[in-house]
């Protein structure tokens, strides 16, 4: 499990932790806490939060076919946040991965609507929903 978490004293610290799938082929990311430039970046780089979710942990790694991307413990969005979350999902369309966005809470879906990102993102209300409709 990889875990990159900035230690600020800021209490609404973000963080993204890489969990261990149940099936093999996905890739689970959950991210914490504001989604936003300031929360992202006060405490690591730009570099280093586009290196945790590039699926890369060791050189052998093998690609997988689901990325579930847990937004459940993410308040709020800012347009950065947004272009982080677009961004990763052009990411996955070139290297053939699915993604899916899970746990994706009111606010948050309420920013996908206005900016017409929810009609291109998949979302699934929790990772098990995700992962029985990416085998369907």
């Amino acid at each position: 499990m990889d875990k990159a978490q900035d230690h600020c004293p800021n209490t609404h610290a973000f963080s993204i932790e890489r969990l261990e799938a149940n099936a093999a082929g996905t890739a689970i990311f959950r991210l914490a806490g504001p989604l936003t430039a300031r929360s992202m970046y006060e405490c690591q780089t730009p570099d280093a939060v586009n290196s945790i979710l590039s699926f890369h942990s060791t050189p052998d790694e093998q690609l997988p076919a689901l990325n579930i991307l847990d937004l459940s413990e993410v308040p709020y969005v800012d347009s950065m946040g947004l272009g982080l979350i677009v961004t990763h999902y052009a990411h996955c369309q070139r290297k053939g991965i699915r993604m899916v966005a899970v746990g994706v809470g009111p606010r948050v879906v309420e920013l996908l609507r206005l900016t017409k990102v929810d009609g291109l993102i998949p979302m699934a209300a929790t990772i098990e929903d995700a992962e029985t409709t990416a085998r369907a």
